[in-house]
């Protein structure tokens, strides 16, 4: 699923912006690379972005994606994904926000809850270091997997 023209449109400005303010250089590989995750509700990982603007910058190398990827995530302009047992994933979306992913088809999608960004991180936590952000990832079967689990089982129910 993509995002419209006029939000990616929109992303990428205040990303240009963003980089301008802290003297950050912006190519048009980085310009891009932010273009194809802000156009993407899908969370693609490195490889994914990779061959995606490939197709538009035939010249950009894989490691160009790579060492982008890792600094602008660094500089907090993306957010890496970690799904359990899958690649790294990217996310242009640093707005505070949570993820549900799906264990069928490993689709990650973002979701807002003023309760979940409500909850107090546990003494536990803190006395582990310094807490930078706290995100809920919830885990579970999306609709369109299990609308086609649904047809399955009523065709072969007929």
């Amino acid at each position: 699923m993509a995002r419209s023209r006029t939000e990616v449109d929109r992303r990428v400005q205040e990303f240009v912006q963003t980089c301008r303010r802290r003297e950050l250089k912006v190519t048009h590989q980085r310009m891009e690379i932010f273009r194809e995750l802000a156009a993407s509700e899908a969370h693609p990982d490195a490889e994914t972005v990779f061959q995606a603007v490939a197709g538009r910058v035939p010249s950009i190398s894989r490691d160009t994606v790579y060492r982008t990827l890792s600094t602008l995530e660094a500089e907090g302009l993306i957010r890496r994904v970690e799904p359990v047992f899958e690649s790294v994933r990217y996310d242009a979306n640093v707005g505070r926000h949570h993820h549900f992913v799906c264990k069928v088809c490993g689709a990650i999608r973002d979701f807002y809850s003023e309760a979940f960004d409500s909850l107090p991180v546990p003494p536990s936590a803190e006395s582990l270091g310094q807490i930078d952000s706290v995100q809920v990832q919830i885990r579970g079967i999306c609709s369109t997997c299990t609308h086609g689990k649904e047809a399955m089982r009523n065709r072969g129910s007929r």
